[in-house]
């Protein structure tokens, strides 16, 4: 009994320190994703107040927001590839480093250009640090369940930094100021760098930076990035969205051409051979396009029609938190028992049919009858989709790849996102226009001076034009259902 109770301890050490080590590792990774996708929204709430501190014009102030889209989505690739290149544990602490510095000079920014720089910064430091932190997750986990795991809770960090943020934002603005919505990543950012050294890097890949690839690459991206935010915007017959976009239209074959001719390219062509990983990256598109959209325009909806209050529009979006985290952990479980195109497609059907109930909202809809369910099931949809196309992405690829594999994964939502946001955005404002020009103008006059008939004819207008878009959201997200049918045929993720 003695020998066998002795024989069993040295075990068990073991076991628990491995335990705690993996524990560690996933706080990191995931508190990573959360800050980056966190700032994607923070600063939204702040908007007005930033503008009357720092006398930001009407035509500027989008770029607080843009100036960090823009340089995120359009350095992924190029920041994943510098991690396969010099390590991806360094050029993850690399980029947590520039996020946190360029965190404290936004909050205290003096003028509007020293913000947007500033915000810039940040969007570079979360291009080398996004991809990094999910392809450290193949290093440092196991496969099988506990990879399975650390995947999903990093799908829930991407869904929960939106509705964090939002709600962070109102409450920050609100009590401390809007500079706080930046001081906060100061120590998160520092105690994140402490924590990395617990990471387990990969075997750096042999060559040299793609310097013809990174230009054509990131240029064309950060082209297209641009056309897409400055389109929604200005229109998309707006003389600088079609010289962005045309850019894009050069830039991006160029890049194809340099890659597929590169001894050692940034982005490596045979990542998409594997009909698995490119239906995985087009779904995550797609699937982020939907959601995303959905969130910007119920926002919106919330605070012009139902006269929410920046802390309550926070709040209302708590179910949106509480789907992704419940669907996340399903979605690590079910994996491994189905394919993963049918867990997918199951949340992108569940999305869909979410997304077209929402599109039936009123000027007078009420929150728990219509919205609460309608935000929940969103969420669980996103949840259950993006965890199976985020395995089968990054499952499988050489150690080499794993850094721009993931990149690729992040530029899809990023691209998504921005898409989406900007597409159904133009949808919304154009219908509205069509109905009542100037509605929310017409709006704002009339509660002022308590016309009941204008108030219903500008509010239905701005309706109309959230319900629109709404529904071209669903049919978008519907086409990624057979996106993924079609492609994405591999099986159960099993411990490998």
């Amino acid at each position: 009994m003695l020998t066998k109770s002795h024989a069993q301890k040295p075990m068990g050490r073991p076991a628990t320190a491995s335990n705690r080590r993996l524990g560690l590792a996933l706080l990191v990774v995931t508190s990573a994703q959360l800050m980056l996708v966190l700032d994607d929204s923070i600063a939204n709430i702040a908007l007005p107040s930033i503008q009357n501190e720092l006398h930001i014009t009407p035509a500027s102030l989008p770029w607080v927001i843009n100036a960090y889209i823009l340089a995120f989505g359009g350095l992924l690739l190029f920041g994943g590839r510098l991690g396969d290149l010099y390590g991806r544990r360094r050029i993850l602490q690399i980029g947590i480093g520039l996020f946190t510095l360029a965190s404290l000079v936004a909050g205290i920014a003096p003028a509007g250009p020293v913000l947007v720089a500033a915000r810039a910064v940040q969007g570079l430091g979360a291009a080398l640090t996004a991809p990094n932190a999910l392809a450290l997750i193949t290093t440092t986990f196991p496969a099988g369940e506990a990879r399975n795991k650390a995947l999903a809770l990093y799908g829930a960090m991407s869904g929960l930094g939106v509705t964090v943020g939002l709600l962070l934002g109102g409450v920050l603005t609100g009590t401390l100021g809007w500079r706080w919505v930046f001081f906060i990543n100061i120590p998160i950012g520092l105690a994140l760098l402490a924590g990395t050294r617990i990471l387990v890097d990969a075997p750096r890949h042999a060559g040299r930076p793609d310097l013809p690839g990174a230009v054509t690459g990131t240029g064309g991206i950060a082209a297209l990035v641009f056309a897409i935010i400055h389109g929604g915007e200005q229109g998309w017959a707006d003389p600088v969205t079609l010289i962005a976009s045309a850019s894009a239209a050069v830039l991006l074959p160029a890049f194809v051409i340099v890659e597929s001719r590169s001894t050692d390219p940034m982005l490596p062509l045979r990542l998409f051979r594997d009909r698995n990983r490119t239906g995985s990256y087009l779904g995550m598109l797609f699937i982020s396009f939907g959601p995303m959209g959905t969130f910007y325009l119920l926002t919106l909806y919330m605070q012009h029609i139902l006269e929410y209050d920046p802390i309550r529009t926070g709040l209302a979006w708590l179910p949106f938190g509480a789907g992704i985290i419940l669907s996340a952990g399903m979605a690590s479980k079910l994996v491994v028992r189905f394919a993963p195109r049918i867990v997918a497609v199951t949340g992108i059907l569940i999305s869909t049919t979410a997304i077209l109930w929402l599109s039936t909202i009123t000027p007078t809809s009420g929150y728990v009858q219509h919205l609460m369910l309608g935000i929940f099931a969103v969420a669980v949809g996103f949840g259950l989709s993006f965890v199976p196309l985020t395995l089968t992405a990054v499952t499988g690829v050489r150690p080499e790849d794993s850094g721009i594999a993931s990149a690729l994964l992040n530029a899809a939502q990023q691209i998504g996102v921005a898409l989406g946001i900007a597409a159904l955005s133009t949808i919304s404002v154009t219908t509205t226009e069509s109905r009542f020009p100037d509605a929310l103008t017409s709006l704002r006059e009339a509660r002022a001076v308590g016309d009941s008939d204008a108030i219903t004819t500008a509010g239905q207008a701005i309706v109309d034009g959230y319900t629109t878009a709404l529904s071209s959201g669903g049919i978008i997200l519907a086409a990624a259902a057979l996106i993924v049918v079609l492609l994405v045929t591999a099986r159960p993720q099993q411990e490998q």
